[in-house]
């Protein structure tokens, strides 16, 4: 068989897509605009350009990034492969020569016979079987195809609020309610201060660090419309107060009064073990994020599945558009894959291209497509971005919390994240012999 496959983008995702297709026996052709025009983030003209970070995150297989690229391994990663090649020095993360990381993923894609590269810049969605893997600084054409075609348009700024886990806080330090008991009794989990430790939390909150950001990443209408947490304090010490921590109709059935504030948590999954904090966007480093935050006294063993970010990102609301195995809903030969999708982070951008790719071979083979097992990273994020039951989506990487729990409940972390790193590989492997996966 020779499928006809078109890939539009060359970032991770694309050429992890191109790859796998590739090497599935069909024919692919991959644009990338590079060449044409550049991103405002964009300098070189290799493939899977690094533009922040040289760092692939934690290598060791009881992490969640450490797994993820483990079964992105077992998959026949491209990314994982050329990443081990330039590895430089970085204690227990994966680390590359960001340069000579690209230069080998442009070797190899051009190598391949089955690979035709395109330096053009697509600005119509072919109607021909497709990958988008455009990126989080998509290009304005592009991204208003996808819009028009999506109909409820994309997100072009990402403010995101942190997340924590469930089990991490302190449960002598919330309640369950809803505001004036509107919706149901445990919608959100409410972190009720005190005065004193409001106003503790509050001057850590004004004089922490802010992270800073690229030129591409100023808005001038985001302060606004989704404001920083930590630029609404400066605003005056009770603008926070009658804003994201407002108390009012919500009583503690500690004390049987209104706190002085409180910070509600809402579900980011329909189980709930992984908890929202509402109106925390920030722009504060990851750092200062876990210090002032886990001065909230029901957050102070919190542990952060993802901290706070702001900074230009393109990306679909996904569990509305896509299936779990990243196709579009109304279109079934057309795929997405990486930033766009809502995953976040380089290797997780990398690895929906894997099954991106993999996925729309099978599709035109009239194959199942794979889902992987929600057990595995791979397969939660993918059941993350699909789940219609997630309302004000946002962009997730790999973390533990998106994983069904072990049971019996394993209390010490270390060995939780070990066995959930075992079981991982053992349903991963199960779940690709049944499907006849060979790399």
């Amino acid at each position: 068989m020779n499928e006809q496959i078109i890939v539009i983008g060359g970032g991770l995702a694309g050429v992890e897509a191109a790859w796998t297709a590739a090497n599935l026996g069909a024919s692919v052709t991959l644009f990338e605009m590079k060449g044409e025009r550049f991103s405002p983030a964009h300098h070189s003209m290799d493939l899977a350009e690094l533009v922040c970070s040289n760092s692939l995150k934690a290598k060791r297989l009881a992490s969640a990034a450490g797994l993820m690229k483990e079964e992105m391994r077992r998959m026949g990663s491209l990314c994982v492969r050329c990443a081990e090649r330039c590895e430089v020095p970085a204690g227990g993360a994966l680390a590359v020569d960001r340069d000579a990381f690209s230069r080998l993923v442009t070797e190899k894609i051009t190598a391949h016979p089955n690979i035709t590269l395109v330096r053009k810049e697509v600005t119509e969605i072919p109607d021909v079987p497709c990958i988008i893997a455009a990126g989080p600084l998509a290009s304005d054409a592009i991204s208003a195809r996808i819009s028009e075609l999506c109909g409820s348009g994309l997100s072009f700024f990402d403010a995101a609020a942190p997340i924590v886990t469930k089990e991490s806080l302190d449960p002598d330090h919330y309640f369950t309610a809803s505001r004036y008991e509107r919706g149901g009794e445990d919608d959100y989990l409410n972190c009720p201060m005190n005065k004193e430790e409001y106003e503790a939390f509050y001057e850590a909150l004004i004089s922490a660090e802010s992270a800073p950001l690229h030129s591409f990443d100023r808005r001038k209408d985001v302060y606004e419309g989704c404001m920083p947490i930590e630029v609404m304090a400066s605003r005056g010490k009770d603008t926070i107060r009658y804003g994201p921590l407002k108390p009012v109709g919500l009583r503690d059935p500690k004390t049987g009064h209104r706190p002085w504030a409180v910070l509600q948590l809402r579900r980011e999954t329909k189980e709930g073990d992984l908890l929202n904090l509402v109106g925390f966007q920030t722009n504060l480093k990851f750092s200062e994020q876990k210090r002032v935050f886990s001065m909230i006294p029901a957050l102070k063993n919190a542990e952060f599945m993802r901290y706070g970010v702001m900074h230009r990102n393109t990306f679909l609301d996904a569990p509305r558009h896509l299936c779990a195995d990243y196709s579009l809903k109304t279109r079934p030969d057309l795929f997405f894959a990486g930033q766009i999708t809502g995953v976040e982070g380089y290797m997780e951008s990398a690895q929906s291209g894997i099954l991106a790719g993999a996925n729309l071979v099978r599709r035109l083979r009239k194959e199942s497509t794979l889902v992987l097992p929600q057990t595995t990273i791979m397969g939660a994020l993918a059941h993350y971005i699909s789940d219609e039951s997630v309302k004000d989506f946002q962009p997730m990487g790999a973390n533990f919390g998106v994983l069904p729990p072990i049971e019996p409940h394993i209390r010490d972390k270390k060995a939780r994240y070990e066995a959930l790193s075992v079981r991982s590989l053992q349903d991963l492997a199960t779940y690709l012999e049944q499907e006849g996966w060979h790399v």
